[in-house]
This record gives C-alpha cells, sequence and structure tokens, in this order.
C-alpha cells in the first residue's frame, strides 16, 4: 500500500482534494496543481465555487490568470459536492476554527470535514488535517471517527497534521518556500505525509507525532502574541514616562544578539494571534492547569482597542471637544496592511467603542470597500482632503502603503498614530501610542 503511494506521488497521479477553499485552501490547491498534481477544491459556500471555477480568484495572493490557467489546464478544479472525495487520494483539510461566543474553541467546521471523509474513505488515501486546533485534536477527534468505518490507520488509511503557515500579503514567503511541519500518527502516516507535501513545498520538516505538529504550530502564534503583549505594555509604560516608545524600540535594536523586535499597536487581528493561544489556555485547563502567561498577555492585548480611544479623547479635549457628536476618521480597517482581511481586526472594537461614545465614525480603506458594525453596513470612503479637514481626529488604524502621510499630516486637524507611520514628525497634532 505504501509503495503504491509513494508511486502516485512520484508520477503526479495522485489525485488530491482541498476541503475549505479560503486563505489557506485555495493557495495550497494552486500550489499542488502547479506541481503537476489534479487537485480538486470543496467548499460548502457555492459562490466561492463558482467563482473560483470561473478563473475569478478571491484571495489577494492568487491571481486570477495563474487560477485560469490551471484551469484551463485541467488541474484544477472546484465543487461543493463531497461526492468528489470518492477519486480523491489525498484530502487535505483546511477549513475555519474559530472561537466560540465563550472563547472556547468551535470544532465544527472540523468535525464536519471529518464525516465527510468517513463517509468516502477508502484503503490507501492519505488524510491531513491543517486547520489550527489544540492539541491532541488529530489523535482524539479526527483519527476514531476515520477507523470507525473499520479502516486501520497506519496500514488501510494515512493521517497526519501539518499546520499551514500562511502570511497574506506576504511578498517574500509563501507556500512553496515556507518550510512545512509534518506530523503523522504513525511513522508511515509521516513519511507519506513529507512525500506528499515535498512534490510541491520546498523545505519539509518531520516531527515526531501529530501532538508536537499541533503544539509547534500554538507555540509559533502565542510566541508572537505574548513578546506584542510586552511591547504593548512597554508603550503605555512609555506614555506615562513621557518618552517615544518607537525611540525606545529603536534603541534596544542595535542590540546584534538576545533582542527582537516587535512592534505595538491597536491591538491584535487576523485569524491566527489572537485565536491560537486561547485554543492552549482552553486545552490546558482541561488538565488542570492555567496558563497565566498567556492571559495576561491577552489581558493587555485585547485592551489595546481602549488605549487608542483614550488618545482620541485626549486629542479632541485638545481641540474643546467631546466624543458625542465628533467625526472620526479611521484610516484601515484591515488587521494588517495592504490586505483586505478585516477578521479579528482591532479597527472594529475601536469603531464600536467610538459609536457607543455616540462619535460619528467613517472610515477609508481602499482594499475593504464595505464592513458591518454593530449590524449597520459601513462604506469606505475616498479620502479627500475635505474629509480630513472635517474630521474632528484622524486615527491610522492600518498603515497601509497607499496613505500619503505627508499630505495627511498636513491636513488633518488631530492624528491619532498606532504604527508609527508619522514617524520623523514633530507636531503637537500628533499623538502616538
Amino acid at each position: 500500500m505504501k509503495e503504491a503511494v509513494l508511486e502516485k506521488i512520484s508520477q503526479r497521479t495522485l489525485h488530491i482534494a482541498i476541503i475549505g477553499l479560503g486563505y489557506v485552501g485555495l493557495p495550497l490547491a494552486t500550489n499542488f496543481a502547479r506541481a503537476g498534481f489534479q487537485v480538486t477544491g470543496i467548499d460548502i459556500d457555492q459562490n466561492k465555487v463558482n467563482r473560483a471555477n470561473q478563473g475569478e480568484s478571491y484571495v489577494a495572493d492568487i491571481p486570477s490568470s495563474l487560477l485560469k490557467t490551471l484551469i484551463d489546464d485541467a488541474k484544477l478544479t472546484f465543487t461543493s459536492d463531497f461526492d468528489a472525495l470518492y477519486d480523491q487520494d489525498a484530502v487535505i483539510v483546511c477549513v475555519p476554527t474559530p472561537l466560540g461566543k465563550t472563547r472556547d474553541p468551535d470544532l465544527s467546521y472540523v468535525l464536519s470535514a471529518t464525516q465527510q471523509i468517513k463517509a468516502h474513505l477508502h484503503p490507501g488515501q492519505i488524510v491531513t488535517l491543517e486547520s489550527t486546533t489544540y492539541p491532541g485534536t488529530t489523535d482524539e477527534i479526527v483519527l476514531p471517527e476515520l477507523e470507525a468505518t473499520g479502516l486501520k490507520v497506519g496500514i488501510d488509511f494515512f493521517l497526519a497534521f501539518s499546520p499551514e503557515r500562511i502570511d497574506p500579503g506576504n511578498p517574500e514567503f509563501n507556500v512553496h518556500n515556507t518550510p512545512k511541519i509534518v506530523g503523522g500518527v504513525t511513522e508511515t502516516c509521516t513519511e507519506l505525509a513529507k512525500a506528499l507535501y515535498s512534490s510541491a513545498i520546498e523545505k519539509i520538516v518531520p516531527v515526531a507525532s501529530t501532538r508536537v505538529a499541533e503544539t509547534a504550530k500554538i507555540l509559533e502564534n502565542t510566541f508572537r502574541a505574548v513578546n506584542i503583549g510586552l511591547v504593548n505594555e512597554i508603550a503605555i509604560i512609555c506614555d506615562k514616562l513621557g518618552i517615544s516608545v518607537w525611540d525606545v524600540i529603536d534603541a534596544a535594536s542595535t542590540k546584534p544578539f538576545g533582542f527582537m523586535r516587535f512592534l505595538p499597536g491597536p491591538g491584535l487581528g487576523g485569524h491566527c494571534i489572537p485565536v491560537d493561544p486561547h485554543y492552549l489556555s482552553w486545552k490546558l485547563k482541561t488538565l488542570n492547569y492555567t496558563t497565566r502567561f498567556i492571559q495576561l498577555a491577552t489581558e493587555i492585548n485585547t485592551s489595546m482597542p481602549d488605549y487608542v480611544v483614550e488618545k482620541v479623547g485626549e486629542a479632541l479635549n485638545e481641540q474643546f471637544r467631546s466624543f458625542n457628536g465628533s467625526t472620526i476618521l479611521i484610516l484601515g480597517v484591515a488587521y494588517k496592511r495592504n490586505i483586505d482581511d478585516v477578521r479579528e481586526s482591532p479597527a472594529l472594537d475601536i469603531m464600536q467603542k467610538l459609536k457607543a461614545k455616540k462619535s460619528n465614525v467613517i472610515y477609508n480603506d481602499e482594499y475593504v470597500s464595505s464592513l458591518v458594525l454593530d449590524e449597520q453596513t459601513l462604506y469606505s470612503q475616498p479620502l479627500t482632503a475635505d474629509l480630513l479637514q472635517t474630521a474632528d481626529c484622524v486615527v491610522i488604524v492600518t498603515d497601509h502603503g497607499y496613505y500619503d502621510i505627508p499630505w495627511i499630516v498636513r491636513d488633518a486637524k488631530y492624528i491619532v498614530d498606532t504604527h508609527n507611520a508619522t514617524k520623523g514628525y514633530t507636531d503637537q497634532k500628533i499623538l502616538k501610542i
């Protein structure tokens, strides 16, 4: 069985299904298709399926021209019908793993995908989970369901965990050249998953187990969340000391060893950093252990939108204005610069808090044409001199590359800068975190 699977991989006759066609699944599907495999993308969102089949990319890192070429070459197709799994030799799961309202892991998408795979599982199939989750998910949730079919892992089918490492908008690292961790349930599972991924990705890093792979992913983003929490607190400390946190960071960064540069900001955004540490905290609660360090960092990071609103209040006070009735212009609502993703964006929290204070909140973001806030649809406003001059305070929440900072500084009444976008300007009308 193993040799037959390896032969299919080497000959590019292995058929691959990708379940979940979001910012992880679509790039992965195109990467395998470019490597010569026939790939079927599956998603329950019919709109995504229709757009993808028409060669229209909805993921910024994937050009529509590439998508269309791979479709025309019969290397890539898309469907919402899970019966397509009958013909697949490998199935890779890239579905969302959000947090519920109580900040507990929501594995409903993983469970749903697992049930579909279970219904179509056949001998020789490789199954890989890429969705970020708590340590033990692959062994405790996915494996029992698949073995309930009577097929045996490591013998009849092969199961592994390989965490996604997508960084949207990163011009240097993509699916192909970012090292890929792979951990299988058995040694054979790891070997076959490694062979599969190495056919389309430059460097594969095999690890001892699925739990090691799951925990490594959580560590990567928890490391970032904790260090961002530290530097956010340093920003508050520097403000109270009357010094610039940005000057402090620049000075500390000259040390060639023992220091890693992290930058403060308005809060955490995206699917990974604000979410992943909660998976680890939740798992450890089941083992009667409290992750105090992680919880403290989370507390600091989630308080940053309030800190930004305080700065807006300072800017309004300088003009003898109150929040009530003031116009606040938010520049950038995506969670990071030069992308269109607003998931967990701190801009949304800042806008909600300002609206709760009865401010008139408007925004500009060329990457995000509209968004829903408190059941109200807001639209991006064209950035004009009149808009800048009308706003009582301009808040730079996401420092997109298209912003003309000298022009903004010249025309805005007051600015709250959360990313040091106005570096070099000493105007008293600029307040920085």
